[in-house]
């Protein structure tokens, strides 16, 4: 049976780093987080994002925008932080409703205050190996491996999807520790085959327990980064799944993340670790 990778455990360890070096420097840290609307799912990450802060001794300020705001509205308010020199760091909750330009919002954001690493200058960073905020999910899987004892550097690593948030910058992270990548998606031929190569299989595909036994070789390391509401009774009594079907991939592989409990926290983790790079570089 495959060994756990605990992501609350890990998450808590650096939370508890930023705190403490937040507290022995006297930092102020301050995070913008913007939502607009009342998206049901957006409003329990904003307020996960303002339990993380207020634990980690990082001031944030809350902007709760009308789903009606406009494109205009928002990006003056986003001009208006980026000026604001206690301010390290702006997060705008995504989705947006659909009058808003993701892209643009995006784009908005000053490139140093980026701590969702989402901006073309920050992925663009990444992708020639200079400094730049790395979007906070693939961050945090590579925190997950490294804590976890787990060796990257020649392992042959396989990301399932592409997506500009995940996929990508996944790869150009793993590439990055030395590892040899292969990202596969929805027309990769003989999908299985390739993935049952990998020595680290990452998993951002959106798709419920597509992931099974046939993708997986023995002894691989799988990190599962999807979550998705399910009926506990056709999941063994619990209200959420991965893209991995858990129950019949843990058998054959030597570590693996659970969901919920892995992947997951990590990612605010993580952000609240840039939001302390971004105060300090100020």
């Amino acid at each position: 049976m495959a060994e756990l990778i605990d992501g609350k455990r890990i998450s808590q360890e650096i939370k508890d780093e930023v705190r403490a070096e937040i507290e022995a420097g006297n930092i102020d840290a301050c995070l913008a987080v913007i939502i607009v609307g009342e998206d049901p799912a957006s409003v329990v990450y904003v307020n996960n994002k303002k339990k993380a802060c207020e634990y980690c001794k990082i001031r944030s300020l809350s902007y709760e925008l009308a789903e009606d705001t406009t494109q205009e509205e928002l990006i003056a308010l986003i001009e208006k932080l980026n000026g604001d020199d206690t301010v390290d760091g702006i997060l705008v909750q995504l989705p947006l409703p659909p009058h808003i330009n993701e892209d643009m919002v995006i784009e908005a954001i000053d490139p140093k205050k980026d701590v969702d690493g989402f901006s073309k200058r920050s992925v663009g960073a990444l992708s020639i190996g200079t400094k730049g905020f790395v979007s906070c999910t693939p961050a945090g899987i590579i925190e997950l491996l490294k804590r976890s004892g787990i060796e990257i550097a020649g392992k042959e690593c396989v990301v399932m999807g592409r997506s500009n948030i995940v996929g990508k910058p996944m790869a150009m992270l793993m590439l990055r520790e030395n590892a040899t990548v292969t990202v596969v998606h929805s027309k990769t031929r003989h999908i299985e085959d390739v993935c049952r190569r990998a020595d680290i299989l990452i998993v951002a595909i959106g798709k419920p327990k597509l992931v099974t036994q046939d993708y997986v070789k023995d002894g691989a390391v799988v990190i599962d980064v999807g979550i998705h509401r399910v009926d506990p009774e056709e999941n063994n009594g619990k209200k959420l799944c991965g893209d991995v079907d858990f129950d019949d991939v843990s058998p054959v592989a030597d570590a693996i993340t659970p969901v919920p409990g892995g992947v997951g926290p990590m990612t605010i983790a993580m952000l609240m670790k840039n939001v302390l790079i971004s105060a300090k570089d100020r």
